[in-house]
C-alpha cells in the first residue's frame, strides 16, 4: 500500500511499487475519461521556490484533470517565506489546508527535513541537483513505453552530469533493474560526482565516462540529453565556455540505432537541434506528456483513491 507515504528518492519505492504507479498511468493514459472525479473534494499544496514550468504545471494539470483543487505559490516572493518564515512553519502551515504537498526547493536535503513536519504526504519536485524523483518516474514510464522493458540496455547520459538532478535521480532508479549499461558523456568538468559511481561501483553496474558523443552514439538504446544549468554555475565564464558542449543534429544520428529512444527532461536550449524533433526516434514531448499521466497515478497511489 502506497496511501499515506511519502515520495523524496527513486529508491523510496521498491521495483514493484514503482510498476504499480506506472500500470496505473498506463491505464489513465488510455481512459482518462474514468479518472475526472476521483480526487474531488481534495486539494494538492505546490510549493516552488525554485522557477519551474513543466513539473509545476503538470502536477497542477494532473489534480485538476483528477477532479481535485490546487493551492500553492509559484515563487517564494509571493508567499510568507519572503517574511521570514521558516521551511518548518510552511510546511505545517500548508499541510492544514491540503491533502497532498508538493515542493521544489534549491536546497539538497530539503524534502528530508520538510517530511518531518508534514501532516500528509509529501513529493519532492525536486531539490538542488540532488534529486527529481518525479521526472525519474516519468522518465522510466517513457523508457519502458519505447522500449517495452527496462532491463537489457545501454543508456547515455549526456551534457551537464554533474548538477543535472534528472540524471542523478535515473541512475539511481535504473541501476535496481538487470544488465543495464551507463555511458556517460560529458566534458570533464561536468562528470558525474563521485558519490554516484560509488554507488554504481558498489553495485557492481557497468559504466564507462567519455567526452565524444559521437564515438559511442551507435552503442546506445537511450540517449538521456540534459542542458548545461546557468543556474547551478557560480562562474558565468565557466557556463559560457561549456554551454555548448554537445548539440544533438542529424548528422550525429546518422550512425545511432533505428529504435534509439531520445530522451530531455526539458528545457532545453540549444542541445537538440530542432529538426531533430521531427525524427521518430525523439521521444522528450511524449515524455513531456507522460509526466502528466505519471503524476496523476502518483497522487492517486499516495491518497489511497481509486476508480469507482
Amino acid at each position: 500500500m502506497l496511501k499515506g507515504r511519502n515520495f523524496i528518492d527513486p529508491t523510496d519505492f521498491t521495483i514493484e511499487e514503482l510498476d504499480e504507479v506506472m500500470n496505473l498511468a498506463q491505464d489513465i493514459k488510455e481512459d482518462q475519461d474514468s479518472y475526472i472525479d476521483v480526487c474531488r473534494g481534495k486539494i494538492l499544496a505546490t510549493l516552488f521556490y525554485e522557477p519551474s514550468t513543466r513539473t509545476r504545471f503538470s502536477f497542477e494539470a494532473a489534480m485538476l484533470r483528477l477532479g481535485g483543487k490546487v493551492v500553492g505559490f509559484s515563487e517564494p516572493g509571493s508567499s510568507s517565506v519572503q517574511k521570514g518564515e521558516s521551511l518548518r512553519d510552511t510546511i505545517r502551515t500548508v499541510g492544514c489546508y491540503s491533502d497532498i504537498i508538493t515542493m521544489r526547493h534549491p536546497k539538497e536535503g530539503a524534502p528530508n527535513y520538510a517530511i518531518d513536519y508534514s501532516y500528509v504526504p509529501f513529493i519532492n519536485a525536486g531539490d538542488g541537483g540532488h534529486q527529481h524523483p518525479t521526472q525519474t518516474l516519468t522518465d522510466l514510464f517513457t523508457i519502458r513505453e519505447s522500449k517495452g522493458r527496462l532491463d537489457d540496455m545501454v543508456i547515455g547520459l549526456c551534457g551537464d552530469l554533474k548538477f543535472g538532478r534528472t540524471v542523478h535521480s535515473l541512475l539511481k532508479a535504473m541501476s535496481e533493474h538487470k544488465n543495464i549499461r551507463f555511458v556517460l558523456i560529458s566534458p570533464e568538468e561536468l562528470q558525474i560526482p563521485k558519490y554516484i559511481k560509488n554507488m554504481m561501483d558498489k553495485k557492481g553496474i557497468e559504466y564507462k565516462e567519455v567526452e565524444r558523443l559521437e564515438d559511442v552514439i551507435d552503442e546506445l538504446d537511450i540517449l538521456y540529453m540534459t542542458r548545461v544549468q546557468k543556474e547551478r554555475f557560480f562562474n558565468e565564464a565557466d557556463y559560457i565556455r561549456l554551454k555548448d558542449s554537445y548539440i544533438l543534429d542529424e548528422e550525429k544520428l546518422k550512425n545511432a540505432k533505428s529504435d534509439l529512444a531520445i530522451l530531455h527532461p526539458l528545457p532545453r536550449v540549444n542541445e537538440i537541434a530542432y529538426e531533430v524533433d521531427d525524427d521518430p526516434r525523439a521521444w522528450y514531448f511524449k515524455q513531456v506528456k507522460n509526466g502528466m499521466y505519471v503524476r496523476m497515478a502518483l497522487i492517486m497511489k499516495l491518497l489511497g483513491v481509486e476508480k469507482c
